[in-house]
């Protein structure tokens, strides 16, 4: 193997349950996003960009979609005979096998992967993050304070500071305290669970915690480090960087890209985000359609109105249809007639003839109140919802429904409907 300078080991391992239905038959950074692309297309291009041209993809809860998305790399240029791209899920070993029970130790079961390259530096990056960072500029960063770790910040608002990890640093950036999610956070810098390993100081610190039962970054290496007396930085990034972790804040991240001036830019030429492009028409828009502030996917044909919305590739909204302030993914129909208000609706699923979405008064999921919440109404991969019906917000419907499922035509606010067994 040819020795690489740093290679970046990204996690897209999780289940992301916090987003209910749209992860029950895919893992979270395969979900789509803004259209046309899955959540992992953000921090492979941004490896791309940044130069770095060897990156494991370690992988396990629910693969299949992730794998056959990433396949050999060619999107984002990691086809390589040299390192490239490659999938890194948990395999059989001599003596015990076992799942990847945490960030840390998923990566501690790859450490052969890692020594093949006889890296200087590891980057360690999550697959669930919208955000472009040029990782290179980061590494400099690293070098110039001759650090052990660095660790990646950004501000966030004080209230929220306690749903983070926290560092505390003296005046030349040096991390003194570090807090996993503290009741009484001492700063407002949140790690955003981006991390730069000198290669001796990751490899000391994994064999050492070997034995940790479900060892992670935040929780066990970093303090691990620290209390070596090892050189930990934090690297403020200012930029935008969104984690895409509740159904709110998915659907917020989604319904940014289409304002005036988009805070996340996906037009510029300098900083291109790949990903995988399937051989599809183009959109059609008849002479009927109504259309204002979309994103519209390749291969989609609408007859009906949009307004506010991200529409994924081969959609069919059909005449009479409204959509608003919604995701649609892709391969979805909307029938005629029906109205889709503040809604996710995920791959595949199907809205009859004249069914309402997203009616009534907003009041709190009986079942999984955290996460079906945001007024939205969140609609299972492959779902079929008959002709006729209203449906509440704060729902979720999974599986393929019929009239008798809804007790006089409807589904209140608040309540589930799951035929597909896909809520945990």
């Amino acid at each position: 193997m040819v020795k690489k300078e740093m290679i970046a080991m990204l996690l897209a391992g999780g289940q992301g349950s916090r987003l209910g239905v749209l992860t029950s038959r895919v893992a979270k950074p395969a979900v789509a996003f803004g259209g046309k692309y899955r959540i992992i297309d953000f921090p492979l291009s941004n490896c791309i960009n940044s130069g770095i041209d060897t990156v494991g993809v370690l992988t396990q809860y629910q693969p299949l979609r992730l794998n056959k998305h990433i396949g050999i790399g060619i999107p984002w240029d990691l086809d390589r005979n040299e390192g490239g791209v490659t999938v890194l899920p948990p395999y059989e070993k001599v003596g015990k096998t076992e799942w990847y029970t945490g960030t840390a130790n998923a990566i501690y079961q790859n450490l052969a992967y890692m020594e093949s390259f006889s890296p200087d530096y590891v980057l360690i990056l999550s697959g669930d993050h919208i955000y472009k960072m040029d990782y290179e500029v980061m590494l400099d960063f690293h070098k110039a304070h001759n650090a052990d770790v660095s660790i990646a910040v950004m501000p966030v608002p004080q209230e929220e500071a306690n749903r983070f990890g926290i560092v505390v640093t003296d005046e030349n950036g040096r991390i003194t305290e570090f807090q996993e999610k503290p009741e009484h956070p001492k700063s407002n810098l949140a790690s955003m669970g981006i991390y730069i390993f000198s290669w001796k100081a990751l490899k000391e610190a994994l064999i050492a915690l070997a034995e940790q039962s479900n060892c992670d970054f935040g929780k066990h290496v970093i303090p691990y480090c620290h209390e070596k007396g090892e050189t930990l930085v934090a690297y403020k990034y200012n930029g935008y960087w969104k984690d895409v972790g509740t159904l709110g804040s998915y659907w917020e991240a989604n319904m940014e890209l289409i304002d005036i001036i988009p805070e996340f830019n996906l037009y510029e030429e300098f900083w291109k985000i790949y990903t995988k492009n399937d051989i599809l028409p183009p959109q059609y828009i008849s002479g009927d359609a109504v259309l204002d502030r979309c994103l519209i996917g390749d291969g989609t044909e609408i007859y009906g109105e949009v307004h506010n919305s991200i529409i994924g590739c081969g959609v069919v909204i059909e005449a009479g249809a409204v959509v608003r302030d919604s995701i649609i993914m892709q391969n979805a129909v909307i029938r005629a007639g029906a109205t889709v208000d503040r809604a996710i609706i995920a791959e595949q699923a199907v809205i009859g003839e004249r069914a309402q979405l997203g009616v009534g008064e907003e009041v709190p999921n009986k079942v999984k109140p955290a996460v079906y919440a945001f007024g939205l109404t969140v609609i299972g991969e492959g779902t079929v919802i008959p002709p006729d019906v209203r449906i509440g917000k704060n729902t979720a419907v999974t599986g393929e429904t019929v009239p008798e499922d809804y007790p006089g035509g409807q589904l209140a606010g608040g309540e589930i409907l799951d035929k597909a067994g896909d809520v945990a």
